[in-house]
């Protein structure tokens, strides 16, 4: 059964609830996750995805919390470690640790705060994950030259990447996690995965989609303004308008079983209407729909 979540707003989108309300409806609907963008300087503000995630833990019980995604090279590969292991703990063993390396819509600001040169991002999320569950799991790991342990260990929880080389996918996730797919790049994207992830010795990463959701009846308006919005992203009109979920629930549900029928496993939804509680209660409608089909 396709499992589906839901992105929680970023600060300042919906004045009517707040991160734990947020969290505790989808959770009473039934969402499978609720997910949180990692954000250091973006272009609206954004509070700290782990103390998010945090919060969210603390007022759920079943949900999963997910990281969409931890931009892992912003920090020192041992604090993120401490964090993820912290919230493991905080959360019963709830997390979805997204990981992505950064892109260029948010520009370089956030790089020269840390100090990290936005040209070695790949290079060092890739390094951060070969120790990353190590850390994670209060194994002893090497890091700079030294042998440190982290303590409380919890279980490492899985790991999805993020766009990006599919290599990354293939090497390290549990699931890859590109955005704003249609049926027929699924299918090349498991494709390739599976290829890729048999020379490393790995099975293949199972596939979680995130599209743009707008459901029930909106304007055309507010469709072409979302669109235009994902095409600051770098993607073709037609690329955008393919990364939309829209409409009723009855045909959001059809492509979604289109999308799991070409080999995902999840889809997160990411409203972008202003009655941001509303699109979760459509997005469980749909679920539904999608079970009663089963």
């Amino acid at each position: 059964m396709l499992k589906l979540g839901v992105t929680l707003p970023s600060f300042g989108v919906d004045e009517s609830a707040g991160v734990r309300e947020h969290a505790r409806h989808a959770e009473d609907l039934g969402l499978e996750s609720i997910w949180v963008g990692d954000h250091l300087i973006p272009v609206r503000p954004y509070l700290d995805s782990t103390i998010v995630l945090a919060t969210a833990a603390a007022v759920t019980e079943r949900v999963k919390l997910g990281f969409g995604v931890m931009i892992l090279a912003l920090r020192p590969v041992a604090w993120a470690a401490k964090q993820i292991a912290s919230l493991q703990h905080l959360s019963g063993g709830r997390i979805l640790l997204g990981v992505g390396s950064g892109g260029p819509v948010h520009g370089e600001a956030a790089w020269h705060a840390v100090g990290v040169p936005y040209a070695e991002r790949a290079r060092r999320t890739d390094a951060a994950l070969e120790i990353l569950p190590g850390l994670v799991e209060g194994k002893p790991t090497t890091l700079n030259g030294e042998e440190i342990t982290l303590s409380p260990g919890a279980p490492m929880p899985p790991i999805l990447i993020g766009a990006g080389p599919v290599r990354r996918a293939a090497r390290f996730a549990d699931e890859s996690y590109p955005a704003f797919a249609t049926p027929a790049d699924v299918a090349e994207h498991a494709r390739r995965l599976t290829e890729l992830a048999a020379a490393y010795g790995r099975p293949a990463p199972r596939i979680t989609i995130g599209l743009s959701a707008g459901l029930g009846d909106l304007p055309p308006s507010v469709l072409d303004a979302q669109a235009r919005s994902l095409m600051e992203y770098g993607m073709t009109e037609q690329d955008a308008r393919d990364g939309l979920l829209t409409g009723p629930p009855e045909a959001a549900a059809e492509r979604l079983a289109a999308l799991a029928e070409a080999g995902a496993h999840r889809v997160i939804a990411m409203p972008f209407p202003e009655d941001r509680l509303r699109q979760s209660e459509l997005l469980a409608e749909t679920g539904r729909i999608l079970q009663a089909r089963r």
